[in-house]
């Protein structure tokens, strides 16, 4: 595998920080060093933002057709370097290989590919009675990216950004950086153009603080935690930049009464591989499933069964299903969630309160069942592989507890009768659930209710976050 270390992408060229300071990268499997990049300062994202600005104004006045044959070409290159991709992504964050192809790269490129067609067909200028609407660029973006999916969060981004005209300035997270270097090889390699796509690496106090307060950031989008979050607000509120952030999920899997007993043992395995994916550091793991009181039971054998057929490993190895944390910090955490849980009165159903015995940051597949919807468990999001079952009576108190956390990210319903789930799912705060298991839409809006966000992301709904509606009033002729 090529691990190359580089330095900041700047106005189209490889350059130093002002800083010699340097960031480990881990490979959370091992525990050893694989890399090394700068750790930048504030003088470092004004030199990026500087790129942008001087690039703003040609990109913007690029037809929106040619922005968006370049956001594809850019597909294409990440496409051809799609093995490449993968094996940093496994390096970096530890997600199995097989996981990492599709739903780490293979998402990242869909990203682009759903951008670039919703550009096709998006109103950038459209008649209202004597005025002429006009959908214009933003401006200078300020993107600021977790480590969870390092390509994939920042395409996200960059597709619709690049289609709507925008400037960009990248700070990818210091954890998982290496993905991100690769990403701006490909940028430099289709020929965007100098300034359009900036790379700042660096921690979030210093290049993430900079670049949200900076006043030529016309916005910033953010997804990571809601504390970091909110402090980007605070940020971003001296100039009254926008801002669109997608934060943290405590999904719920609600599985109705009237589901048969053959129904019932598909759902709690699909649950519980939703919660399980990319080791359950994902914003919208469905982490709570909530079962009717008298399946109860049958819920904790089909979760145990489910769960312990989650091989725990190395991520490179092709049977492994379940890497490890990113760090040794987020394993700790996790573990101190489900020590947590039990002492609030959950039940270990399958699982383990200790760390793997070797090397890595790896934490067992877990479920505890009989949570309290009011439990820490059940409220805050732990980022990890633990499946928290809440028996409910009624329906509605099922409703309840599912919107009955500051989050509203994600979550799933499942019924016999597909319009049953439908008017349930209709009555949870948030942006994506899942009826009857119902499978990805890269075209449709992802984002976040209550506390979990606002702003979207995802084909055209992703474009219109990035543009500024501007109308021109006519003089009818005489």
């Amino acid at each position: 595998m090529r691990i190359v270390v580089l330095d900041l992408y700047v106005d189209g060229a490889w350059i130093p920080s002002v800083t010699t300071d340097l960031i480990e990268v881990l490979n959370p499997a091992t525990g050893e060093r694989i890399a090394q990049v700068p750790a930048g300062a504030a003088a470092d994202v004004d030199r990026a933002v500087e790129a942008a600005a001087r690039a703003r104004e040609g990109w913007a006045a690029t037809d929106p057709g040619e922005r968006a044959k370049l956001v594809s070409r850019l597909a294409d290159e990440l496409e051809r370097r799609q093995d490449e991709l993968t094996d940093l992504v496994v390096a970096e964050v530890g997600t199995p290989r097989r996981t990492a192809r599709w739903a780490q790269v293979g998402l990242g490129i869909l990203d682009l590919r759903e951008a670039a067609a919703a550009a096709a067909d998006f109103p950038w200028e459209e008649p209202l009675r004597n005025s002429v609407i006009v959908r214009e660029p933003v401006g200078v973006v300020g993107a600021i990216t977790p480590w969870n999916y390092p390509l994939h969060q920042i395409t996200a981004k960059i597709g619709a950004a690049f289609a709507a005209g925008c400037t960009v300035v990248v700070k990818a997270s210091e954890v998982a950086p290496l993905t991100a270097n690769l990403l701006a090889e490909a940028v430099h390699a289709v020929g965007v153009p100098a300034g359009v796509f900036n790379l700042v690496h660096g921690h979030g106090w210093t290049v993430g603080e900079a670049l949200a307060a900076h006043p030529d950031v016309d916005m910033v989008s953010f997804t990571g935690s809601n504390a970091v979050g909110k402090r980007i607000i605070e940020l971003s509120a001296g100039t009254v930049k926008r801002v669109s952030l997608e934060l943290g999920g405590k999904s719920a899997a609600v599985l109705l009464a009237d589901l048969t007993d053959e129904e019932f043992a598909k759902a709690v395995p699909h649950t519980v591989r939703a919660c399980y994916m990319n080791g359950g550091q994902s914003c919208n793991a469905q982490t709570r499933m909530l079962v009717p009181r008298e399946r109860l039971g049958a819920a904790e054998e089909l979760a145990k069964r489910a769960a312990e057929s989650y091989t725990l490993g190395d991520p490179t190895a092709d049977g492994t299903r379940l890497g490890p944390m990113v760090t040794e910090a987020q394993r700790d955490k996790v573990l101190g969630y489900v020590r947590t849980g039990l002492s609030e009165g959950a039940r270990l159903v399958t699982g383990s309160t200790e760390a793997w015995d070797g090397p890595g940051y790896f934490v067992a597949p877990t479920v505890l069942s009989d949570v309290s919807p009011e439990a820490t468990v059940a409220q805050e999001e732990i980022f990890g592989p633990v499946l928290s079952i809440i028996p409910f009576d009624t329906e509605d108190e099922a409703v309840a507890i599912a919107n009955g956390t500051i989050f509203g990210i994600a979550g799933a319903v499942w019924s016999t009768d597909a319009a049953h789930a439908e008017a349930v799912a209709r009555r949870i705060r948030a942006t994506q659930i899942e009826i009857n298991g119902g499978g990805f839409n890269g075209a449709a809006p992802f984002g976040g209710f209550k506390q979990s966000g606002h702003g979207r992301e995802g084909g055209a709904f992703g474009l219109e976050e990035f543009v500024e509606i501007k109308s021109m009033q006519f003089r009818p002729a005489s």
